[in-house]
């Protein structure tokens, strides 16, 4: 058998596929890090979540104590937060 040489149009056809193979090959590498980022911004978010929640929990825990102290010492009311004028409870005055 002899040698047979490939034409320019078929040469060409083989490297355009080729080429094709490399893009796509690199567009892989560039979905897998896109991807890669976002799993590691999703943990990150996951976390800050986290540590919100936390300290919302902490929020509410001191909001709680903070209530149950005041109405220790002024019984039930309602507070002007702008003046810091507290009116009791008409029941509550009854009650004293």
């Amino acid at each position: 058998m002899s040698d047979k040489k490939f034409t320019d149009e078929e040469m060409q056809s083989l490297k355009e596929l080729q080429e094709g193979y490399l893009r796509v090959q690199a567009r892989f590498g560039q979905v897998s890090i896109a991807k890669l980022t976002l799993q590691q911004q999703s943990e990150e978010l996951d976390d800050t979540e986290k540590n919100v929640m936390n300290e919302f929990s902490e929020l509410q825990t001191k909001e709680k104590e903070l209530v149950s102290q005041l109405t220790d010492k002024y019984g039930k009311g309602t507070l002007d937060p702008k003046s810091g004028v507290f009116t009791p409870d008409s029941s509550e005055e009854n009650n004293k």
